[in-house]
C-alpha cells in the first residue's frame, strides 16, 4: 500500500488572526529576516495582496517585491503592512542567550522576568 500525500500550502493555516500572529511570531522567533519577509508575504496573501497594498499605501507589485523570497522591505512598508494586516508590532527586551556576556539589554530582560516580545492584533 503506497503512501498518499497531500502538497503543504501556509494558506490553509493562515485563516484567523491568531494563525497569522502565531506565525509571525514563529518567524521572529528564527530571527531569519528572510524568513520573516516571507511569512509577512503569506500572511498578506491569505488576506488579499490588493487590499494590504492598497492598505499600506503601495502597489501590488510593489508589495509582492518587497514581501518576497528576494524581498528587503523598507521599514516605512514594513509598518505600512503591519497595520494593513492589523498587527501591532512591538519590542521587549532580549533574552540573554547561554555562554553569552551580558550586555545592558540582557540585563534589562533579566530584570523585566525575560517577558518575550508579543505580536498582537491591533485594536483600532
Amino acid at each position: 500500500m503506497s503512501l498518499k500525500t497531500t502538497r503543504f500550502d501556509i494558506q490553509d493555516h493562515l485563516k484567523t488572526p491568531e494563525e497569522r500572529i502565531a506565525y509571525l511570531d514563529a518567524a521572529f522567533e528564527e530571527g531569519d529576516p528572510a524568513f520573516i519577509t516571507v511569512a509577512l508575504g503569506d500572511i498578506a496573501r491569505s488576506i488579499g495582496m490588493t487590499s494590504v497594498a492598497r492598505q499600506a499605501g503601495v502597489t501590488r507589485e510593489a508589495l509582492y517585491k518587497a514581501l518576497g523570497p528576494e524581498g528587503d522591505p523598507k521599514l516605512t512598508t514594513l509598518l505600512g503592512v503591519a497595520k494593513a494586516l492589523g498587527i501591532k508590532l512591538t519590542a521587549a527586551p532580549a533574552v540573554a542567550r547561554p555562554g553569552r556576556r551580558s550586555t545592558h539589554r540582557a540585563k534589562a530582560g533579566a530584570r523585566s522576568k525575560g517577558r518575550a516580545r508579543k505580536l498582537e492584533p491591533a485594536r483600532t
